[in-house]
């Protein structure tokens, strides 16, 4: 293989681009709206802050979201096995449209309200918690069964560009026009997302559609206990999680080692990103592998050993240079375990159990951060850090000897190789 084919087989794949117009369109109209939830978010915080000059009460945006993502995640799975998830999402992604022209009106109208904030950002996370488990259902209907794999590592792209580009237009958007002006795009970039979803066909769940409620959520936990790849897919990530998240981190160890700049401040955060960014667009050999289960695991060592080795870097450039180990490890993970979930169930409980994948990946990472903070306060924000990433590396050492069903080569990669 020349070295043009060597990197084409590197970078991610883009054919479910290529092949699935409807992947296609949704995929651009999901990233629109991603870089214009990102302005949000940023404006959010930043007239919260206008408002109270209180790091407590911009955290606190934190939390009144985390909790209808916990909360009312898992039954926004059982609402996408019940009825037509397509229509399901435009009618959230319509809701979620109307959140943010109330936002942009409130801006405009100078009203100043820090409760209606708390409450339009409330409102918002619980329509998410129902629209994100939906629309995570699609992709299987919309590429070929081989292509899943592509499918995340480019949603994962999608991800990461908004992440890092969202904030920095809408700094550019605030100093130009002001942070109203970033409300209001996000809302005009809801029509991206609508029209994606809109030209997609009809999706109701195959078989019978499950009641929602308490017992279809039981259901899909049942089904998800009975799978050990699944289980061990979603206690792995778990581990990353709760036990080695470092963000909450940062400042500390800025002030200590770093001269508490808010450029190597800054870069700290960036590093995690940018890591996300470059393992997502890498994302090729990912595609391939044949024990995905296995892979997440190894990955989610990686993490821990970054994380651990970010705790004892004492130069900035060395502990930035470990989150954006970090971040590819992370972004990796979610790969992996995102093709585990979207290819090992059936579609009558893939609501469900994209609705726990979606509550470990948009909630517990909160609780991660609460950890390392807690054991920060009894220890030093260094041996948070260090601890953490020793006990995920640890406890993806343990899950590999609870569940040896990681080991088996992913049915896709059988069929693959047998030329089926």
């Amino acid at each position: 293989m020349g070295a043009g084919g060597r990197r084409r087989g590197l970078l991610a794949d883009t054919r479910p681009l290529r092949e699935s117009p409807a992947f296609r369109r949704l995929w651009a109209g999901s990233t629109v709206s991603a870089l214009g939830g990102a302005m949000t978010s940023f404006a959010l915080a930043l007239q919260t802050y206008d408002l109270t000059h209180s790091s407590i009460a911009v955290g606190a945006i934190g939390l009144v979201q985390a909790v209808p993502v916990v909360t009312l995640g898992l039954f926004g799975g059982s609402f996408a096995d019940a009825v037509d998830r397509r229509r399901l999402v435009l009618a959230t992604s319509g809701g979620l449209t109307v959140v943010s022209g109330v936002l942009a009106g409130q801006a405009f109208a100078g009203l100043r309200q820090l409760w209606l904030l708390y409450l339009l950002a409330a409102l918002a996370a619980t329509l998410e918690s129902v629209d994100g488990p939906a629309r995570r259902t699609f992709l299987p209907r919309l590429v070929a069964p081989e292509r899943v794999p592509a499918g995340v590592a480019l949603n994962m792209i999608s991800f990461y560009v908004s992440f890092l580009a969202g904030p920095v237009l809408a700094g550019v958007v605030t100093a130009a026009a002001g942070l109203r002006v970033c409300y209001l795009v996000d809302a005009v970039s809801f029509g991206a997302a609508l029209y994606g979803v809109a030209r997609l066909p009809a999706m109701p769940p195959a078989g019978a559609p499950a009641r929602p409620g308490l017992r279809a959520v039981a259901e899909g936990l049942r089904y998800i206990r009975r799978q050990p790849v699944l289980t061990a897919a979603f206690l792995a990530d778990l581990d990353a999680t709760v036990l080695g998240m470092p963000v909450a981190l940062f400042p500390a160890l800025n002030a200590a080692r770093f001269g508490g700049s808010p450029r190597t401040l800054g870069l700290l955060y960036a590093g995690l990103a940018a890591g996300g960014l470059l393992g997502s667009t890498l994302s090729g050999p990912a595609g391939r592998v044949a024990r995905k289960a296995r892979a997440m695991l190894f990955t989610v060592a990686v993490w821990g050993a970054a994380i651990a080795g970010f705790g004892f870097a004492r130069v900035w450039w060395l502990a930035v240079a470990m989150l954006v180990v970090a971040g590819a490890a992370d972004t990796t993970t979610v790969i992996f375990r995102g093709s585990i979930v979207q290819t090992t169930t059936p579609d009558q409980f893939r609501g469900r159990v994209t609705a726990v994948d979606y509550v470990i990946g948009a909630g517990v990472p909160r609780l991660g951060n609460f950890e390392a903070g807690a054991v920060a306060s009894l220890t030093s924000p260094a041996v948070s850090a260090v601890s953490g990433g020793l006990a995920a590396m640890a406890g993806a050492i343990l899950i590999r000897l609870a569940f040896p069903a990681v080991a088996r080569r992913d049915p896709q990669s059988r069929a693959a190789l047998s030329g089926n």
